[in-house]
């Protein structure tokens, strides 16, 4: 781009002789201004960068700032739903919820290169429309990076947990569905970020990410997952560490085979009498994600492992069915196929999907407790996307939403989302 201005300068020293004798003063205006917008792009930094590539673990419009030269980056995304909600539950009972529009989420990305080597990468969140007692803002990740060579790089601060397909690629046109799957809420709590640092790289064939991060809180488990125990970098207790990362393997385009894991205590000094709970947890995950042709399909498998859950229930109080699950588990299947693939319609994007899911997140309990047969659920989403254009996305699906007591609810979900 420096040398593009430097060319255009260059152009406008010699020929201005020949500007003032052959051309009126509107064109020598309208040639300044041209120059001057080139000089302003460059010193925003972002210019022409568009949010229409993932890179190095992250969506689009998170991964301007790695095709930006110098200077700031800005991005963003945001997604308003509307849900309804059946009547009835499948045993009959009343639904208990109210139809419901949701301005879900308002992004902004901002990154800033400081050199060939250091950069800053942030991503700010604004939920529910509001900062007030329904909504709220967050910073979902804020790191700097150094950035050796493809193979080898650092990042430092507040991170998201490289696990899952969602997790860290959750802007709404890259994602099946106008909601993200149950397994990565509830087993994979996304969206998942903790304060840390690590390593990333890729090669032609394989990519991987490592990071050191505070533990989770163990004290906010529950019957229904894990969800609780983010500590999403506000004072966080760091009285465990975890270490969580992932590797894929890309063997042709558009096939990626890989896994994620994570593994530490969550304690974080809660106590069962006098007695300090370490509550290890570990999670292992593996996918397989397929787009050619036309066609995405997703396959993924996930389960968690916490330890001291007796210690835990005693400590947190809980009895009968409302024991923390000692073993989580659950997959989704789900596959989609654009109908505008081999039209003429450009980037026009037609897709209707499925995902079928069983999710369990009390698949064992400790001895003495019970089982609660609500928390063993399975759903079958059908539904459709439609892309005006690739940054652009309108999502329409049904969900018949089961479990194993009877009292699933179904609900139909509109989302319209963008990346810019």
């Amino acid at each position: 781009m420096k040398k593009r201005l430097f060319i255009s300068i260059f152009y406008l020293v010699i020929s201005s002789p020949l500007l003032f004798a052959q051309e009126n003063t509107e064109e020598i205006e309208r040639k300044i201004e041209v120059l001057a917008e080139e000089i302003e792009r460059i010193k925003i930094g972002e210019a022409l960068v568009t949010a229409d590539k993932s890179q190095l673990g992250f969506g689009p419009a998170a991964s301007k700032i790695y095709r930006t030269e110098r200077g700031v980056s800005i991005g963003g995304y945001g997604e308003v739903v509307y849900f309804n909600y059946a009547s009835e539950k499948d045993d009959g009972s009343d639904g208990g919820k109210i139809d419901m529009s949701d301005a879900l989420r308002a992004i902004i990305y901002v990154g800033y290169k400081f050199n060939s080597k250091w950069l800053l990468n942030t991503e700010f969140e604004f939920e529910h429309g509001s900062s007030g007692a329904s909504g709220s803002v967050s910073a979902e990740f804020v790191h700097l990076e150094y950035t050796h060579s493809p193979a080898f790089n650092m990042r430092f601060g507040l991170l998201l947990l490289p696990v899952g397909l969602v997790n860290e690629m959750h802007e709404p046109t890259v994602y099946i569905g106008a909601n993200r799957p149950d397994v990565e809420k509830y087993i994979m709590p996304s969206t998942w970020r903790e304060n840390g640092f690590g390593i990333y790289g890729n090669t032609k064939l394989l990519s991987y990410r490592a990071y050191i991060v505070n533990g989770l809180k163990g004290e906010k488990f529950a019957s229904k997952g894990l969800r609780g125990g983010r500590q999403k970098g506000s004072k966080a207790l760091t009285e465990h560490f975890a270490l969580t990362g992932r590797v894929d393997f890309t063997p042709r385009p558009g096939l990626i085979l890989g896994g994620s894991f994570y593994a530490g205590n969550s304690g974080n000094g809660l106590l069962n009498g006098s007695k300090k709970l370490g509550v290890s947890t570990n999670i292992l995950e593996g996918h397989i994600d397929i787009r050619r042709s036309g066609f995405w399909i997703s396959l993924l498998a996930a389960q968690a492992k916490i330890g001291d859950v007796t210690g835990l229930n005693q400590a947190l109080g809980l009895t009968g069915n409302k024991s923390v699950g000692e073993t989580l588990n659950g997959f989704y299947l789900q596959a989609g196929y654009d109908l505008l693939h081999r039209s003429g319609y450009g980037e026009k994007s037609l897709m209707p999907y499925m995902r079928y899911e069983k999710v369990n997140t009390q698949a064992s309990v400790p001895s003495g407790y019970n089982l609660d047969p609500s928390k063993n659920m399975s759903s079958m989403t059908l539904g459709v996307a439609y892309s005006p254009e690739p940054r652009i996305v309108f999502k329409a699906d049904y969900k018949n939403a089961n479990n194993k007591a009877g009292t699933g609810l179904d609900q139909t979900s509109l989302q319209v989302g963008y990346v810019f």
